[in-house]
C-alpha cells in the first residue's frame, strides 16, 4: 500500500554474530559478509487465517518390510505395531497440547476394519504381485481401542483415512471404476461412535486423484464417493452438535481434477486435502542444493496460489490442508530430511502454506522412514521437531503479508503472536557465509514508541522481545542435534522433553540473522491493527 496509510515505522536491527558453518560443500571458513535487509510487514488485515493445531504430523501403515533403494527404514513406526508405552512418544505429542495427527498413508486403500463376525484380521505381507507390492491388511478393533486411548491420554486430535478403493476394481490402464462400498466403513464409524471415541475427521483415499500413485479415480466418481461418505457420517453421528469433518482427495494437486471435485461436492466437503513432495526423489544426492535453493522453495507457491483460487472461485465453504507432505519422495533421505537442514524447507513451507490460507499443514511423519519428527528407532526428537514445537507456540492465527528486500536468501514469515501481544516473525537464512542485520518496518502499526532504533543505541525504546535462535551442533547441515541459543536441546533420561527458552533483548539491543540459521523474534511492542 501506499505511503499515506503508514501511521508508524519502527526499525529493528539485527547484529552480527560470527558462527563457523562447515557442510560438505556449504561451509564457511571465514566470518564472512555483513549485509542489510529490510522486513516490510502490512499489519492493516490479515492475508490468512490458520487453524489453532494448524501443526499435524502424520501416522502411516508401512509394515518394517518397507524398503527404498536398499534401505528399509520403517522399523515399527506403522499404526498396527508402534509402541504405544513408549513416554517419549506420548511427551513428544502431549507438548504440543495438542498436537492434530493424520492416520493414513499410501496403504490406507488396502485396510479393512474388523468386524464381529470371527474374520481373520493379519498384518501386511510383502507381496510383488499385488497391488502396490502389500497384500491386503485388517485394522483389529483391539489395536483401534488402543490408539484411541493413546490419543486421548496424549490429548492428540486426530484424523483417519479410510479405504476408498473398497468396492472397484483397477483397470489395466491403473483406473479405479466403481463406486464407493461403504458397508466396511460405515462399521467402523457405529464402532467408534459406540466406544465414545472421538475422531476430528474422516478422510477417504489415499492419492488417487489426478493420476493417482498406483491407481486412480475420477474426479466424478471420487465426488459420488464423498457424497457418500457424508451421508455415512450424518446418519451415524445423527444427534451430535459437533460432527467429524469429511476431508478428501488427500492426493497430489491436479488443477483441473481439483476444480471439478470441489465443483461437484459443495455441501459434502468440508476439507481440500493436498500433498506435497517437491524435492523428488529421497535417493536424489542434490537435495541440499533444492533446500537451499529460494526459486526452488518458491515452486509450491503456484499449487497453493492455484487451490486457493480454485475454492475461491467455487464459492464452496471447504477449506485447504496439506495432508501429507514429506519433502522427498519414497522414505525421503538419512541425513537431510531427518537433519538441521530439513527446517529450512519445513519451516518455509509452513509460513508459505500460511500464507495461502492453508488452515492445516500435516508433516510426514510424526514417526517412521527418514522424514520423522521423532527417531523411528529411539524416538528422540530430530530437529524438526522442535522447529514444529517453536511454529505451534509462538506463531498465531492471523496471518501477516510479509517481504524481505536486502538478498533472496533470507525467508520471512510473520503472524501475529500466539496467545501474546504483538507480532512473531521467522527469519530463515540459507546462505551460510551471510549475515544479514535485519529492519523491520510495519505499516498500521501502533507501538510503545514511535521512534527509529539503531543496533546499540540507548535512546528510544525500553521494551523487551524474545528471541529464538537455531542452529546445528558444530555448524553441520547434516547434524540430528539442535541448538537452541547455543544450547543443545536433549531429552533426559526420564524421557522429559527441554523447554524451549528464548532470550530476553532489549528493544533498542541488535540481533542477528546467523549465516544458515533461524530466528523467532516475538516483539510485543508492535500492535497491528490486523492483530486485535
Amino acid at each position: 500500500m501506499g505511503s499515506k496509510y503508514l501511521l508508524f515505522c519502527v526499525w529493528i536491527w539485527l547484529p552480527l554474530v560470527s558462527h563457523s558453518i562447515s557442510v560438505a560443500s556449504h561451509s564457511t571458513k571465514r566470518p564472512g559478509n555483513v549485509i542489510e535487509g529490510n522486513v516490510f510487514i502490512n499489519g492493516t488485515t490479515s492475508i490468512g487465517r490458520i487453524d489453532d493445531d494448524f501443526v499435524c504430523a502424520t501416522l502411516d501403515w508401512w509394515p518394517p518390510e518397507k524398503c527404498d533403494y536398499g534401505t528399509c527404514s520403517w522399523g515399527r513406526a506403522s499404526l498396527l505395531n508402534l509402541d504405544l508405552n513408549n513416554i517419549k512418544l506420548l511427551n513428544a505429542i502431549k507438548a504440543f497440547s495438542p498436537l492434530k495427527i493424520r492416520l493414513g498413508g499410501t496403504l490406507q486403500d488396502k485396510i479393512i476394519y474388523e468386524r464381529a463376525n470371527g474374520q481373520q484380521c493379519g498384518p501386511f505381507v510383502t507381496n510383488n504381485s499385488e497391488f502396490l507390492g502389500f497384500s491386503q491388511a485388517c485394522l483389529p478393533m483391539s489395536r483401534w481401542d488402543e490408539l484411541n486411548v493413546f490419543f486421548k491420554k496424549a490429548g492428540a486430535v486426530f484424523v483417519f483415512g479410510l479405504n476408498d478403493l473398497s468396492g472397484k476394481t483397477i483397470d489395466s490402464q491403473g483406473s479405479a471404476v466403481g463406486a464407493w462400498n461403504s458397508s466396511n466403513a460405515e462399521s467402523l464409524l457405529r464402532y467408534t461412535v459406540n466406544k465414545g471415541y472421538i475422531v476430528h475427521g474422516w478422510e477417504l483415499g489415499n492419492e488417487l486423484s489426478g493420476n493417482g500413485v498406483g491407481a486412480r479415480v475420477s474426479a466424478a466418481q471420487y465426488a459420488s464417493d464423498i457424497n457418500s461418505l457424508q451421508n455415512v457420517v450424518q446418519n451415524v453421528y445423527a444427534g451430535f452438535k459437533v460432527k467429524p469433518q469429511v476431508i478428501a482427495p488427500g492426493g497430489f494437486f491436479d488443477a483441473n481434477w481439483f476444480t471439478e471435485f470441489i465443483k461437484k461436492t459443495p455441501k459434502s466437503l468440508q476439507v481440500v486435502s493436498h500433498h506435497i513432495y517437491n524435492l523428488g526423489a529421497g535417493v536424489d544426492d542434490h537435495l541440499i542444493d533444492k533446500i537451499l535453493d529460494p526459486s526452488s522453495l518458491d515452486s509450491t507457491s503456484q499449487t497453493f496460489g492455484s487451490l486457493q483460487s480454485i475454492l475461491k472461485n467455487s464459492g464452496s465453504p471447504a477449506v485447504a490442508w496439506v495432508g501429507e507432505a514429506g519433502g522427498a519422495y519414497n522414505s525421503g533421505h538419512n541425513l537431510v530430511t531427518n537433519a538441521f537442514v530439513f527446517s529450512f524447507w519445513y519451516l518455509d513451507q509452513l509460513g508459505m502454506a500460511s500464507s495461502f490460507d492453508t488452515k492445516t499443514y500435516c508433516r510426514q511423519s510424526l514417526i517412521g522412514g527418514n522424514y520423522g519428527l521423532l527417531n523411528t528407532s529411539t524416538f528422540l526428537p530430530n530437529p524438526d521437531y522442535y522447529s514444529a514445537l517453536l511454529w505451534h507456540r509462538l506463531m498465531g492465527n492471523n496471518v501477516l503479508s510479509t517481504r524481505f528486500s536486502g538478498t533472496n536468501k533470507i525467508r520471512a514469515y510473520a503472524h501475529c503472536s500466539k496467545k501474546m501481544k504483538g507480532i512473531t516473525l521467522l527469519l530463515i537464512n540459507l546462505d551460510g557465509n551471510t549475515t544479514v542485520q535485519v529492519r523491520v518496518s510495519t505499516e498500521n502499526a501502533r507501538t510503545r514508541f514511535a521512534t527509529t532504533h539503531r543496533a546499540g543505541s540507548n535512546k528510544g525504546g525500553n521494551g523487551t522481545r524474545k528471541e529464538y535462535h537455531l542452529t546445528p551442533k558444530d555448524g553441520d547441515l547434516h547434524s540430528q542435534t539442535m541448538l537452541l541459543n547455543g544450547k543443545i536441546l536433549t531429552v533426559d533420561s526420564s524421557g522429559v522433553f527441554p523447554p524451549l527458552e528464548p532470550v530476553s533483548v532489549r528493544q533498542s539491543d541488535p540481533i542477528t540473522v546467523a549465516p544458515f540459521s533461524i530466528v523467532f523474534a516475538q516483539i510485543p511492542y508492535i500492535k497491528l491493527s490486523a492483530c486485535n
